[in-house]
């Protein structure tokens, strides 16, 4: 059979449905267009007048949130090119736990002014060299103007700087009252070496009822739930941890069971109970004195333990049964059984307390090593409660960037207006075409400083110029005033309003990559989806 000679143009060598777009007009000003959408969405929701967003995913759960992390995680972005934007803010979230929205808001500013060189005749490849001539410029006088360290080890004024402007960004108003608690309960857990600060020895529980006045810090892991046994309360005790029921044993096939009297039937039971009582004299045997087991409790196994003296709690999510794992330092045993010396943790309180109504079991360890504080986070309703629990991550996982890195720069904007500054002084002194990426890149910076200023209902351009003059003056830490009525700039620094170098510094390089990735992009070529017509819903028909 001879082959199909194909007709001229790009279509057709490929297979049906595919579409083919090319060029600045179709590929690159229509990736623009499509994160300017995106930009649009976060960026009312940055800083501390943030506005939330009410977003309902695909399970019908409700987030009425301003963190964009959770915003953009729920909404299911399909364009490829605002899911590189996306991916760039999860790789934030993952790697540094705040700035999220730094790099949409930045990413997609760059990309406006972009689209406005592009228009002006300027070839991508011009623009993405000064682009990236200006990311590397910017990232060295980053490292200049730092306006505060943090000594070691870290002292509670110290971190109470930075994790209140974190918090701040979030739930404006209290953040004086969950940054002292974020803080006590780091210092709770912080090691000898602070670059070792593990984020996960910091846990949250919440608990509907009170208000968020009544949020506090317990030492310890606080489980939402009181032990199943009479014993509430062991101290220095030894722990078994077992995944599986602690129950009689299932047979794995059905099997049948003639009996033919009483005695028989007695006896058949007697020997279930006994072999039952068997494994858990065992146990106590061992040593133990705290059983935990993440699955089911059988009334028969129940009655043994409280005869035995132990104390049993149920506690029935995997990654928590983990992290006492690592807190008590035992192993997780799937089978029914006596645990060995080296499979027991040890733990050195462990009692119920009341907390509100909710009565809580909590496992506390004075050892330095495996330390863990939970704070009990308290409030009226599911959601408010939700949304705090995502400014106290944001919290501790700034304090976790600072023990790492521990430079602060000003916050309110002011970093961002002197490195446009520094930066447009440099863009001066560049020849050729690049300075106009590289002016281009300094205007874009402003964005921090113009949407904290509108989101405060502020006039935006009278801000800038006017922060501009102050640190032309040599007022570096001049930023943003969202209170202000009539001067609208305030000293950051003597304000206390600080953000994290290291946070800063791997968001601006997210954002210019991602920025830079869609710009080096000229043809997007896409196949028909699998899959056949979507099949139509008959709303109408009954259940047979």
């Amino acid at each position: 059979m001879a082959m199909k000679i194909p007709k001229s143009g790009f279509t057709q060598l490929l297979k049906d449905g595919y579409k083919h777009l090319s060029g600045v007009e179709e590929a690159v000003l229509r990736n623009i267009a499509a994160i300017k959408e995106l930009t649009q969405i976060t960026r009312t929701s940055l800083g501390p007048n943030g506005r939330n967003k009410m977003v309902i995913n695909h399970l019908e759960k409700l987030f009425v949130t301003n963190d964009a992390a959770t915003i953009i995680r729920e909404l299911e972005v399909i364009h490829p090119a605002a899911k590189l934007l996306v991916m760039a803010s999860q790789q934030q979230e993952a790697e540094m736990g705040d700035a999220t929205n730094l790099i949409i808001v930045f990413a997609g500013e760059l990309l406006q002014h972009a689209e406005y060189l592009l228009k002006m005749g300027l070839h991508p490849s011009d623009i993405i060299e000064g682009y990236r001539a200006a990311s590397n410029s910017c990232l060295e006088i980053l490292e200049t103007i730092p306006v505060e360290t943090i000594t070691t080890p870290a002292s509670e004024a110290d971190l109470m700087k930075i994790v209140k402007t974190a918090i701040a960004s979030k739930q404006y108003g209290y953040e004086d009252l969950l940054s002292k608690h974020v803080v006590e309960a780091a210092l709770t857990v912080m090691p000898k070496n602070t670059a070792n600060f593990n984020v996960d020895s910091v846990r949250v529980v919440k608990i509907l009822g009170g208000s968020i006045h009544d949020t506090r810090v317990v030492k310890g892991m606080v489980f939402g739930r009181e032990p199943e046994s009479v014993i509430t309360k062991a101290t220095k005790a030894k722990v078994a941890i077992f995944t599986c029921p602690l129950d009689v044993a299932l047979t794995e096939t059905k099997g049948t069971v003639l009996i033919h009297n009483a005695n028989e039937m007695l006896n058949f039971s007697k020997g279930e109970e006994s072999k039952l009582e068997e494994v858990i004299r065992e146990i106590a045997d061992s040593g133990a004195k705290v059983i935990i087991t993440g699955s089911g409790i059988g009334e028969l196994a129940l009655h043994f333990a409280n005869r035995y003296n132990l104390l049993v709690v149920k506690i029935l999510s995997k990654f928590d049964l983990r992290r006492l794992c690592r807190v008590t330092g035992a192993t997780a045993l799937t089978r029914l059984g006596a645990p060995m010396a080296e499979e027991m943790g040890y733990c050195e309180v462990v009692e119920t307390v009341e907390i509100g109504s909710d009565r809580c079991t909590v496992f506390r360890q004075e050892d330095e090593a495996t330390k863990t504080a939970t704070i009990v986070i308290r409030g009226g309703t599911q959601n408010s409660i939700d949304d705090i629990e995502r400014a106290v991550d944001d919290g501790v996982n700034v304090i976790k960037a600072v023990a790492k890195d521990p430079r602060l720069l000003a916050g309110a904007g002011a970093a961002e207006i002197e490195l446009a500054r520094q930066l447009q002084l440099v863009a001066e002194k560049t020849p050729g075409l690049n300075q106009y990426g590289i002016k281009k890149f300094a205007e874009a910076l402003e964005v921090i400083p113009r949407t904290l200023a509108e989101n405060a209902g502020l006039d935006s351009t009278e801000i800038i110029s006017k922060l501009y003059a102050a640190h032309a003056q040599g007022r570096t830490s001049a930023g943003v005033d969202i209170e202000s009525e009539d001067n609208g700039i305030l000293d950051a620094k003597a304000a206390g309003i600080f953000d994290g170098l290291a946070a800063k510094r791997f968001a601006l390089k997210l954002a210019t990559h991602a920025a830079l990735t869609v710009l080096s992009v000229d043809q997007i070529i896409m196949s028909k989806p699998a899959g056949g017509p979507k099949v139509k819903k008959n709303e109408d028909w009954d259940e047979d």
